[in-house]
């Protein structure tokens, strides 16, 4: 079947991640008139950002230009512009250069059909204040800031003469045990027993602390209980600390305040990195409020099984934003795989190809720990260490857009594994 949209209908996409990305190449093949609208001219790999912040990839291993991710759709425009607004009445999504007034997006940027995939951003439940104390893990940006503030921490205890001042220079507090916090204290824990281990002479940075805190009952709370046992244990053959049922209750210059098992603690920490929730972007609080739409605590919107906004077929919502029931009425995960699936049946809607609701295929989870060290959560089997490292490895190689990054990043890792070394240890710009 190889229908086409009535000639002429206009698609937005807002948002170029994965399931913006995904829709924008499915109907750029069919010859859809499609305009793709994202704040950076690139496409960013998230799912290997904790390796940016650790000095693993450098930021351009992760990233390719969106522009060149889609040059062969003749009728695909990119615009690197920010959507700040939308008039559901006139089919119009407002710009942030024409709210400014700017002349190069003074033309409405109108649509039959609007695609809303922009992602989430990073949540503090309420505490917005410890954002500069705690950075999260959503952009470049965020990446580079935290790779300065590890990297920053081990470069002032080669100077400090003061104990105490050192220890708490050399204690790494991960705050969330979701994938992203099990990445980064795997990550930070291998950097300072292997990577650094022979770099410095004033201290030994394999006596650095580094604790993962989780509010809830169990890391990795998405996999099966049994492989959330057997990341704890890979953690801490790595050396890194798990803690469960840790609620942080106060982050400030000098550290952590956690309440643990109904006592108070105090954590003196000079680095602490935020990976325990997210909530939806500026425009998905907008389109929310523009269009009615009801949200979940985490400000997700509501859609219909055919990933739409109830009463309106003409505005569709993917990925993290998107509120979606999976197997036994549980939202499905904010992951790569999902907005990849949503993007490509979106576009399948879009040009009359399926009128079926949205199933989610799921292929499995993984999570790595370390080097040789990972949990596998298949539909048929679970399994971990260096098997589901390696199959961890492939997959997420496989999943980068362009096949120069591929490459790239497939001789990196080769020779960090190969040599423990990690080639993107650049302290820049200077952490706040």
């Amino acid at each position: 079947m190889t229908s086409k949209p009535r000639d002429g209908a206009r698609v937005v996409i807002v948002g170029g991640g994965f399931g913006g990305l995904y829709a924008a190449k499915t109907l750029s093949r069919a010859g859809a008139d499609v305009t793709v609208v994202d704040k950076r001219n690139f496409h960013l790999f998230q799912p290997l950002l904790y390796q940016v912040a650790t000095g693993g990839l450098s930021p351009g291993d992760i990233a390719s230009p969106i522009r060149s991710v889609l040059k062969h759709g003749r009728r695909v425009r990119v615009l690197q512009d920010e959507a700040v607004d939308v008039v559901p009445d006139e089919r119009r999504v407002v710009l942030r250069g024409e709210a400014a007034g700017s002349v190069a997006s003074a033309a409405a940027l109108e649509y039959d059909t609007l695609v809303v995939a922009t992602g989430s951003r990073t949540s503090y439940f309420g505490h917005d204040d410890w954002a500069a104390r705690a950075p999260g893990l959503k952009t470049v940006e965020d990446a580079i800031e935290m790779r300065g503030r590890v990297l920053n921490a081990f470069e002032r205890a080669e100077k400090e003469r003061d104990e105490a001042r050192r220890a708490a220079l050399l204690t790494f507090v991960i705050i969330g045990g979701g994938p992203t916090g099990v990445e980064l204290a795997g990550a930070v824990a291998e950097l300072a027993r292997s990577t650094l281990a022979r770099d410095f002479r004033a201290f030994d940075p394999r006596a650095a602390r580094v604790l993962l805190l989780e509010g809830g009952n169990r890391i990795l709370p998405s996999f099966p209980s049994s492989l959330s046992a057997r990341a704890v244990r890979s953690l801490r053959k790595l050396g890194a600390q798990v803690r469960i049922g840790a609620m942080v209750t106060g982050v400030d210059a000098d550290g952590v305040t956690v309440t643990h098992e109904r006592a108070h603690e105090r954590i003196d920490a000079a680095t602490v990195l935020w990976a325990a929730g997210v909530t939806s972007t500026p425009f998905g609080d907008t389109v929310a409020a523009r269009f009615s739409a009801q949200r979940d605590r985490e400000g997700r919107l509501r859609v219909t099984p055919q990933l739409t906004l109830p009463g309106r077929d003409d505005v569709y919502v993917i990925g993290d934003l998107a509120l979606v029931a999976g197997p036994g009425n549980a939202p499905l995960p904010g992951v790569a795989p999902v907005a990849m699936q949503q993007g490509a049946y979106v576009a399948r809607r879009i040009l009359g190809r399926t009128n079926e609701p949205f199933r989610y295929r799921d292929k499995g989870q993984l999570a790595v720990i370390g080097r040789n060290a990972a949990v596998c959560a298949l539909p048929r089997a679970r399994f971990s260490g260096f098997p589901a490292w390696l199959l961890w490895l492939f997959v997420h190689i496989a999943y980068l857009i362009e096949f120069d990054n591929k490459v790239l990043v497939m001789v990196q890792w080769a020779f960090a594994y190969l040599t423990r070394k990690r080639g993107a240890r650049l302290i820049t710009p200077e952490p706040k």
